[in-house]
């Protein structure tokens, strides 16, 4: 479903991405994970088509994300980790927005879904304010509600869990769930270890731009080569090794 091969992106003289290559299955809840300055983001930033590769290939339920761009696009849920709302707009006014850029403004099914996200995420009640009334959770949500109204094959999720409360961290993890049992694919980004744990089938560790190690926990504490069983420690470990090194 996505496919990275051999990507590499470079600032000026900064390396953020470093011939990077993994590839996330339909129906899999995988974990990208890394410090700060990881490339972790850079990488979403790629697959999303807001950042373009200085070299290596990148697609999307085999559209190239280069190439084919507006194709990928359609088949991609993306939630930035930092992301844009214009403030002015009503919670409906901004899905409208969204919607009409999938070109599904009047499908049922997706009016229906979208109905549906927001009532789970109480916010169906605040369609008619504006954005700047809302709460960061509140705004979290709505994000994370146009980013599936259209159903996307690929959800591609930077720091999904930041504001939300309690309730709200439970009812992502059901939607990732949900989701990857259904036959989509959930690329999730996060500093918070205990839900990388819960809720990914694999996961990827990386830092100055390459891949540590990717595995389930299972084969995340065989590569460990240690008594480690929490993914935190194992994390801690391998980053301070390279960290460390030249």
């Amino acid at each position: 479903m996505i496919k990275v091969e051999n990507v590499t992106k470079i600032y000026g003289h900064t390396v953020a991405v470093d011939d990077l290559s993994l590839e996330v299955k339909a129906g899999e809840v995988f974990g990208l994970l890394g410090p700060n300055g990881a490339g972790k983001t850079t990488t979403m930033k790629m697959l999303a088509g807001l950042l373009i590769p200085t070299s290596g290939k990148m697609s999307v339920d085999g559209h190239d994300v280069q190439t084919n761009p507006l194709e990928a696009k359609r088949v991609i849920g993306f939630v930035p980790d930092k992301p844009f709302i214009y403030e002015k707009l009503s919670g409906h006014e901004f899905l409208e927005f969204v919607r009409e850029i999938f070109q599904v403004d009047k499908d049922p099914a997706v009016i229906a879904r979208q109905e549906r996200l927001l009532k789970m995420f109480l916010l169906d009640g605040w369609l008619d304010e504006l954005v700047e009334s809302y709460s960061h959770g509140m705004r979290q949500k709505l994000i994370i509600t146009s980013a599936l109204i259209h159903n996307p094959k690929a959800l591609i999720i930077d720091e999904p869990m930041v504001g939300l409360d309690a309730k709200g961290m439970r009812q992502v993890k059901e939607l990732f769930r949900e989701m990857a049992d259904d036959g989509a694919t959930v690329l999730v980004s996060t500093h918070t270890m205990a839900i990388a744990q819960e809720v990914c089938d694999r996961i990827a560790i990386l830092n100055k731009g390459k891949i540590l190690t990717m595995g389930t926990m299972e084969e995340l504490k065989a590569s460990s080569h240690s008594s480690e069983q929490d993914l935190e420690s194992i994390f801690l470990r391998l980053t301070d090794e390279t960290m460390d090194a030249p």
